[in-house]
């Protein structure tokens, strides 16, 4: 991929294994204050939280992964000094995540990072009962996946409208962090729509809900759920490091996702393979002092930074350096925003993107494409 510059990063743990990267956002929205009395119509004298975990406690489930990876004989102390005379051998990886009921009749949703790649997966309900459960589908875009038992009459949760959500809310998250199981841990919804660009992580497809609500490793896959014991988020990172900082996909966009696992397996994500910056002045300073012909006369807006061998923005003639101005006759402010209108339409559908190259506005035409799938390592 043709690239303009490299950006600094920052790194997320995902909550079983493995990073992903992030960069400060300049326009982040401050952390809410939480007022620190009950909802309406909650008896002050009782606990509402524990009404939540009570309700919705049985629908949370623990879930074990394993995997048999292979070990090259150079990856040990002896394989470096006799590595053509060692076999190769296997190493099982085992993971802990947490997932919520949805269906009485065994459908689960999960993290993908948390069942990926799995030999085995074990689904451990709050009364001891266990499970071998199947993975149904798969989403590492968005990180949402299904799994699914054997089982009838389970418990289920209530599932909330994540469109709805405010700043200051409060954030209740279950799940199994670090082993523990079923605990629970509350905050509030300290900002909502955490974009792509805010987080640096051009692989997840999804506008983050973020909370202070201590999320740790295992909860992944976990409910984040609001004061009425409806399931708002599904958590799934958090910042190491950082103290108060967590992200959940929004439940709306879990199900979405988790409908289209449930129907065909997969999610056939709209892709046109550009990498996209969002300008400002340091960063249009940098362009035009570099050496790349390139000469930026605007301080906002969204300019191409990158564009993916044989992508549909390379065939339709998108360059680095053009910047968007429109799609589809939406005016384009901020990366989130090109991302938005691409996830809008069909794979194949035109996507009609104006531009702005070195001062001349002209208009494209671009045919959206699935993702290219990730071949697993």
């Amino acid at each position: 991929m043709k690239r303009l510059f490299q950006q600094p990063t920052l790194y997320l743990a995902l909550l079983v294994t493995g990073c992903i990267s992030t960069r400060d956002s300049t326009n982040a929205q401050k952390l809410a204050v939480p007022n620190l009395v009950p909802p309406t119509g909650v008896n002050p004298d009782v606990n509402y939280v524990t009404k939540v975990v009570q309700q919705t406690g049985p629908a949370v489930v623990r879930i074990d992964s394993s995997r048999t990876v292979a070990v090259s004989p150079e990856d040990s102390v002896l394989g470096r000094f006799f590595g053509g005379q060692l076999p190769t051998t296997e190493r099982v990886e085992r993971g802990i995540g947490s997932g919520f009921i949805t269906n009485a009749n065994g459908l689960i949703l999960t993290n993908a990072h948390v069942v990926a790649e799995a030999d085995n997966v074990t689904v451990i309900l709050k009364d001891g009962r266990r499970f071998q459960g199947t993975v149904v589908g798969s989403d590492p875009v968005t990180d949402v996946a299904v799994v699914r038992i054997k089982a009838t009459g389970l418990p289920t949760v209530k599932i909330g409208n994540s469109d709805n959500l405010l700043p200051g809310q409060w954030a209740i998250a279950i799940g199994n962090p670090l082993g523990l199981d079923n605990t629970v841990t509350q905050g509030v919804v300290s900002a909502t729509q955490r974009s792509i660009a805010d987080l640096g992580v051009p692989t997840e497809r999804v506008d983050f809900i973020q909370t202070d609500a201590a999320i740790n490793p295992g909860n992944s896959g976990g409910p984040l759920l609001n004061s009425e014991s409806e399931v708002i988020g599904m958590n799934t990172a958090v910042i190491r490091g950082a103290q108060g900082l967590g992200f959940a996909i929004p439940i709306n966009t879990a199900q979405r996702i988790a409908a289209q696992l449930v129907a065909k397996g997969r999610v056939d994500h709209p892709y046109i393979g550009v990498q996209m910056a969002q300008l400002n002045p340091e960063l249009r300073a940098t362009i035009n002092q570099s050496n790349i012909g390139l000469k930026v006369n605007q301080d906002t807006g969204v300019i191409v930074v990158g564009i993916a061998r044989n992508s549909p923005a390379a065939r339709a003639g998108l360059r680095p350096g053009d910047i968007i101005e429109s799609i589809n006759g939406v005016a384009i402010k901020d990366t989130q925003q090109v991302q938005q209108q691409v996830e809008a339409v069909k794979i194949g559908d035109r996507l009609q993107v104006t531009i702005n190259r070195n001062g001349n506005r002209q208009a494209i035409v671009v045919r959206p494409e699935a993702l290219p799938r990730k071949q697993p390592s």
